[in-house]
This record gives structure tokens, C-alpha cells and sequence, in this order.
């Protein structure tokens, strides 16, 4: 076991003033580390990482054959490594909880160089239904089932970090 430290810094200098801000935590009961860079292929989805309720192949899928269990992920970082495209990364969203695969999904725009950071896909995230255009807070969180790189008309490198209990 060991522990993860992540620090998040800016720095910035405005008017001669420092506005700089750094921001680090400590993340226990680190023993696993699931670390690669992919070469996501222009104009094709591509699956950089897929949660399950355990560790295994999962069934029908030809680009990613295994799953990281999802209650043991205690963080996710995706970073666009490109230095000019931004990606669109889809975060499926499995709403049954019952390993069949992502009912809905949201998508998040990460631009050139920067990055997508999530705690634990496990009950880490919310949706409105298709088609609801209700504004009221979701407050009930559901599984991440799996990240989705769309990199549009530029193939783009992703580094995916995921470390896991």
C-alpha cells in the first residue's frame, strides 16, 4: 500500500501581484496503478478505460478487454496531450448499477493539454434522463461505466492515470 499525493498549481502573476494558488491531497491505500497513453485514431470513439463492479473481461468489446472494479478506483485523471486539439471525452454513464453497460452519458470538452480529474467513478456521477430538461440538482449519483475519447477530425494522445485500492 502506498499513498498518492496529487497538487494542482497555477501560477499567475497579474499587476505585479501573485495570484498563484496550489492545492494538494493525500490519497491512501493506494495498490494498484493503471497508467498508458493512447493514440486515439481521428474521427472514432475510442474507450480509454471501463469500470466494473470486479476486475475482468468484459463481454463484447473489441477496443478495451478488462475492467478496473469500480468501488476500489479512488481517482482518474484523462489529459489531452495534443498540443493544438481538443477532445471530447464521454463519460458513459451506467444508471442500473448492474454491470450491463451505460445507459446515458454526458460529455465534457477537455482542450489541448489539459486535463479531466474524477474522484471515484463509484456513485460519482449524475444525469437527467434523456429528453428531461428539468434544472433541479441531481443529487442522486450513479457509476461511471467507462471514459470515451472522441478526438474529431485529428488523431490525439490521451494519458489515462487511474489509481485504484
Amino acid at each position: 500500500m502506498a499513498d498518492l499525493k496529487v497538487t494542482i498549481r497555477e501560477e499567475l502573476t497579474l499587476n505585479d501581484y501573485d495570484h498563484g494558488a496550489r492545492n494538494s491531497i493525500t490519497i491512501s491505500d493506494i495498490d494498484e496503478v493503471f497508467r498508458r497513453i493512447v493514440t486515439c485514431p481521428a474521427n472514432n470513439e475510442t474507450t480509454v478505460a471501463r469500470f466494473r463492479s470486479s476486475v475482468g473481461n468484459v463481454s463484447g468489446t473489441a477496443t478495451f478487454d478488462s475492467a478496473l472494479d469500480v468501488q476500489d478506483v479512488k481517482y482518474v485523471r484523462l489529459t489531452n496531450l495534443d498540443s493544438s486539439n481538443s477532445l471530447k471525452l464521454s463519460l458513459q454513464i451506467e444508471v442500473g448499477e448492474d454491470d450491463t453497460g451505460a445507459d446515458t452519458s454526458t460529455t465534457v470538452l477537455v482542450e489541448a493539454g489539459k486535463s479531466f480529474m474524477l474522484g471515484s467513478p463509484h456513485d460519482g456521477i449524475g444525469a437527467v434522463a434523456s429528453g428531461s430538461f428539468n434544472a433541479n440538482l441531481v443529487t442522486d449519483l450513479v457509476d461511471v461505466d467507462s471514459l470515451v475519447v472522441q478526438p474529431g477530425d485529428n488523431a490525439v494522445n490521451v494519458e489515462v492515470y487511474i489509481a485504484s485500492a
